[in-house]
């Protein structure tokens, strides 16, 4: 029996055909590979797609890290990488020290939106932003333009959400029990994910009150 191997890439030239137009690309996990494997690895995406490539350092998640030094060896060999999610504001600060302006930084948590920012990210690929998309937008936009005042009362309003998301179980658990609880959607989940337990959907809710997104 002959076995076809999965070229690494051929998932993403799967969805440009399809008409992606971006592609979040995290690091292997389970083979623990080292920066020079994860460079070769991302390198190989890159040169078979147009998509731009958006990098999600999450080790947390993954087990490793896409090393800061590895992130600016594809961005001087990949046009097409152009976007870095990182949840260190640390990490930020050093990425935004190494790379030219053309290379966003994106947060990788609505709760760490703001001091990445004011270190150096553009903005956030956001969970919060599926319940509260204008209030997302506002704060960015806010952050963006220099007023920092607008910026800090939607974070510190939201920040109770943020947090929620975050303590309560595990991504997308929690933000898709709020858009349930909110009436938006049927909050389905596939397995391994279940649905939340009652006394933390009964904190969630509560909070969602407490904000007024429940009306």
């Amino acid at each position: 029996m002959r076995i076809r191997l999965r070229r690494p890439f051929s998932s993403t030239q799967a969805a440009e055909k399809v008409g992606a137009t971006a592609s979040l690309q995290v690091a292997p996990y389970c083979n623990k590979p080292s920066q020079e494997g994860l460079f070769q690895h991302f390198k190989a995406i890159a040169d078979e797609t147009s998509l731009k490539i958006v990098l999600y350092s999450i080790p947390g998640r993954c087990g490793i890290p896409i090393g800061v030094e590895t992130v600016v060896r594809l961005a001087e060999a990949c046009p097409n990488i152009g976007d870095q999610r990182s949840r260190c504001t640390e990490r930020v600060s050093e990425l935004d020290a190494a790379l030219t302006d053309d290379f966003g930084i994106l947060s990788g948590d609505d709760s760490l939106t703001l001091p990445f920012m004011s270190v150096g990210a553009r903005g956030v690929i956001s969970v919060a932003s599926n319940l509260i998309p204008a209030e997302m937008v506002s704060m960015v936009r806010a952050a963006q333009s220099g007023d920092w005042e607008h910026a800090l009362q939607v974070h510190r309003r939201f920040y109770p959400l943020f947090s929620a998301f975050l303590k309560l179980d595990t991504n997308p658990v929690p933000i898709k029990t709020a858009m349930g609880i909110a009436g938006f959607i049927d909050p389905a989940l596939r397995l391994p994910m279940v649905g939340m337990a009652p006394e933390k959907a009964a904190e969630l809710r509560a909070i969602l009150d407490r904000l007024d997104l429940l009306s």
